[in-house]
């Protein structure tokens, strides 16, 4: 029964995620026919706009989607809290600040050129995580959870606070920071397609290198320390793991909210809180729904576009009601 129950659960994963790729590749102010896929002469316009356009934009939406997705379902194993996403120990508010930071005072390093963004997004990213981690340690040794999540806040709300000041500060500048702070996967190109790619794969590594430990964890710190978990170190990879998603795919896409809750949650309730398949499973899922989300961005007011992080929006914010209405209802 359960081996049924997964085979399902990938392959009914695994053609959504081939139904929505298809679906942004083909689907667009110009659509593309299948037969443009692979043979430039016979259309070569939408073959130009297929590889050039819509295919970067739709592997960034996907990486980016993966990479909140599995991040979530890390942390929320971790903290043993389905509300908790990769936003909850202020990484995402850091790659944040990062980035903005590198868009209001127009810093540009010399044979970086356009990745200096992604680049000081992950520092920014990096810098909030060591923070944090250095001040829960000192608040308490044990670094239990309670005191991570708390610190995160803090930390969360200090660093809003300093890119609403930038924001506030900003002039010419405005536009592009508000654009970036709604978050979009639009006019990227394979080059940042290239810089998320090797994050993506280091950080879901790292985190499926714990898959075990993520299981064991969900009982409490005392418990998996009896089973020989090393907890102290399973959580530093772990938050590593998960910084390196959240860090990287903030740096190139902008803030996009509520994928790494919405999406583990869901799967979690569907099938079931084993992290050997939750992790695979989210990193699927979370690719398909960012995908159809850019999807409905850039056709639902066509010509225009909407910012991704709008469409991701109004479907998490139902879905983070109802599930602090069953948390509270327990």
């Amino acid at each position: 029964m359960m081996k049924k129950k997964l085979l399902l659960a990938y392959s009914s994963s695994i053609f959504l995620l081939l139904i929505s790729f298809w679906f942004g590749v083909s689907i667009g102010s110009v659509d593309i026919p299948l037969s443009s896929l692979w043979n430039e002469e016979i259309n070569p316009r939408a073959f130009s706009i297929l590889w050039n356009i819509r295919m970067p934009r739709v592997i960034l939406a996907g990486f980016v989607g993966a990479s909140l997705a599995i991040a979530g379902a890390a942390f929320q194993g971790l903290l043993r809290n389905p509300l908790a996403d990769p936003y909850t120990i202020g990484v995402s508010s850091g790659a944040s600040v990062g980035a903005i930071s590198t868009i209001f005072f127009g810093i540009s390093i010399p044979f970086i050129g356009s990745y200096t963004i992604a680049i000081f997004g992950m520092l920014g990213a990096f810098i909030t995580l060591i923070t944090v981690l250095i001040f829960a340690r000192l608040i308490d040794r044990s670094l239990k959870m309670e005191t991570l999540i708390l610190t995160g806040v803090i930390f969360s709300s200090f660093l809003a606070s300093c890119i609403s000041l930038l924001t506030a500060l900003s002039h010419e500048e405005l536009k592009p920071i508000v654009g970036w702070l709604l978050g979009s996967v639009a006019m990227r190109g394979w080059s940042y397609v290239n810089i998320l790619f090797p994050f993506l794969l280091i950080g879901s590594f790292i985190l499926w290198l714990n898959r075990r430990e993520l299981n064991v964890m969900m009982y409490g710190d005392d418990r998996a320390t009896a089973l020989g978990v090393n907890v102290k170190r399973s959580k530093y990879a772990i938050l590593i793991g998960g910084s390196v998603l959240t860090g990287a795919a903030v740096s190139v896409s902008g803030t996009i909210g509520f994928v790494g809750l919405v999406v583990p949650h869901m799967t979690r309730m569907v099938w079931g809180t084993d992290h050997r398949h939750l992790l695979p499973l989210s990193f699927m899922n979370g690719a398909s729904l960012l995908i159809i989300c850019d999807l409905i961005s850039r056709t639902i007011v066509a010509p225009e576009e909407l910012p991704i992080g709008v469409i991701t929006a109004f479907i998490g914010a139902p879905v983070f009601a109802y599930i602090f209405y069953k948390q509270r209802r327990k």
